[in-house]
């Protein structure tokens, strides 16, 4: 009996099937499995290295594109904010179309995005090539994290590659400046972002070869309204927070946009509530664990990009180190994120995951505050003990969170699980620069003085930002530069330090959160969650969790 001929269609599938089984037979080795981790691990350094690496070529990019402060706000942060608004929907669509083709399709846009971005002839480009890098980054980060639980079955192995992927994060998102002030002594602005293309490429070769597919084999329908209402949400309160703190929250602007946003954000969730198949299971929060990891993943990013935003304009604009220099002073925070996230099995199982947690947050917490201090002339050896210890508490609590997060969670939601870390990571960062860096550019501008005689051109670029008081002052005569450079670094270093202040304040009270939210230790979330169940079983079980059916 002969066999029916193949058609194109089937004979490809047939390929792909056959493809699909030789990389989950390799990784079910320790060598497949190691090798699928550096690549994942390429993909966290693609995403974590964006994020910073462009703070040190942000007096160039004033130079060059003339943005104004808002302008300048929004290309320094307008990739988190995006990325932060889509990785809830992103994570879950991974779940469904498959978290390896997710991985390769948002590669290979990053790196279209990153050439747009490196040619950029004004600063509206700018703006919208990093919204779209924001896009592609969110289609990377639970993809790359949702694929380490499925390859990783073993608690202890997924533990230490937990551990890698934190130190690979945080130490990309510390190594962004350094990379960054290398290629600005060498070369302009727009190479930050053309070193994303080699990495791109080789992520897309290895991972197509080495990665396995995954996806939710019962994923239900992506519910379109529910990733509206997130996006709108999450894009509303963080426009409203942005602008209230430069302009005040008494603008018609800000007030519509927050309770726009805030409105948005409760129908999402008591959409998902009555969802079958929800796109964020919002009961995961009643698991402590899962709150905690969260609120402190998100409040640490808060306060910490928002330092790291001023922090490298400090080092260039304020102490006068080149950017190669500056990266270079930023160098501890790098050596302290890669010892933290890697250290962070050994110091749970000692201090338990309530100390760590809150023991990390706090020393966040004591170094940023430490900057409320420095001054133009502080001694390095401060700073950089500073940069050490703020660098080692974030790669504690990133790796910490993150595998606090994916434990309480159903296998099943993996990449839904894994976008909610990711989303309380990016919109800490984007709230960071926001609040932040919104509060030094406010203190900025109301303590900078500006002499007489100057024209109004100029003296609007002065009160803007001090990039553009530095570029003013380069055409003056002295002793007229020389007053405008002092009175610009006097207002920003004074903003800097309350700055510094409210992040540590912040820092301070998500310790106390996290200490109280851990204060019992709970069993983890069953695999079998209530809204993964069908609904004659739905109540019995949600019994059992303590949660509402």
């Amino acid at each position: 009996m002969t066999s029916a001929p193949q058609t194109p269609n089937s004979s490809a599938r047939t390929d792909r099937t056959r493809s699909d089984r030789i990389r989950t037979d390799r990784i079910r080795t320790e060598r497949g499995r190691r090798l699928a981790l550096g690549v994942l691990v390429l993909g966290v350094l693609l995403v974590a290295v964006d994020a910073t690496v462009l703070s040190l070529a942000i007096p160039f990019i004033s130079e060059d594109l003339h943005p104004s402060g808002t302008q300048l706000l929004w290309i320094g942060d307008v990739y988190s904010f995006v990325l932060a608004g889509l990785l809830v929907s992103m994570g879950s669509l991974s779940d469904r179309i498959g978290r390896r083709r997710l991985l390769l399709w948002g590669s290979a846009g990053f790196g279209a995005a990153s050439l747009v971005a490196a040619y950029a002839p004004g600063p509206g480009w700018l703006i919208a090539a990093r919204a779209v890098l924001g896009v592609a980054g969110a289609t990377i980060m639970p993809s790359t994290l949702s694929l380490i639980r499925s390859i990783f079955p073993d608690d202890r192995e997924r533990a230490t590659a937990i551990g890698v992927w934190g130190a690979a994060a945080t130490a990309g998102a510390a190594a962004g400046p350094l990379v960054g002030g290398f290629l600005l002594e060498h070369f302009w602005w727009g190479s930050v972002f053309l070193i994303n293309l080699p990495v791109m490429v080789l992520l897309i070769v290895l991972g197509a070869r080495l990665l396995p597919e995954s996806r939710d084999p019962r994923p239900g329908a992506w519910d379109l309204p529910s990733v509206a209402l997130s996006m709108t949400g999450i894009i509303g309160v963080v426009y409203a927070v942005k602008e209230a703190a430069v302009h005040g929250p008494a603008r018609a602007d800000v007030v519509a946009a927050g309770l726009l946003g805030a409105a948005a954000l409760v129908v999402f969730a008591r959409r998902q509530l009555r969802l079958a198949v929800p796109l964020l299971d919002i009961r995961l929060f009643t698991d402590r664990r899962f709150t905690a990891a969260v609120i402190g993943a998100l409040v640490a990013l808060v306060g910490l990009s928002g330092v790291v935003f001023f922090v490298s304009q400090y080092l260039q604009l304020v102490r006068g180190y080149s950017p190669l220099r500056a990266g270079l002073a930023e160098l501890p925070a790098f050596a302290g994120a890669i010892a933290g996230g890697l250290l962070t099995g050994w110091i749970v199982r000692r201090a338990g995951a309530r100390g760590a947690l809150s023991g990390g947050l706090l020393l966040m917490g004591l170094g940023l505050g430490a900057l409320g201090w420095a001054r133009a002339d502080t001694s390095y050896l401060l700073l950089g003990t500073v940069f050490l210890a703020v660098g080692t508490a974030e790669g504690l609590v990133y790796t910490l969170s993150t595998d606090l997060v994916l434990t309480a969670a159903p296998a099943r939601k993996a990449g839904a699980a894994s976008a909610v870390s990711e989303t309380a990571y990016e919109l800490g960062a984007a709230l960071g620069i926001a609040l932040i860096g919104s509060v030094l550019t406010g203190l900025y501008r109301s303590g900078v003085a500006v002499p007489q005689g100057l024209g109004g051109a100029a003296t609007h670029q002065v009160r803007d930002s001090l990039g553009g008081a530095a570029e003013v002052a380069a055409g003056l005569p002295q002793p007229t530069a020389g007053a405008v450079l002092s009175s610009a670094r006097a207002a920003f270093v004074h903003g800097m330090n309350a700055a510094s202040l409210l992040a540590a304040a912040l820092l301070v009270a998500a310790t106390v959160g996290s200490w109280l939210l851990l204060r019992r230790p709970e069993s983890p979330v069953a695999d079998e969650h209530p809204a993964d169940l069908p609904a004659d079983r739905r109540g019995a079980t949600a019994t059992e969790h303590g949660t509402a059916a």
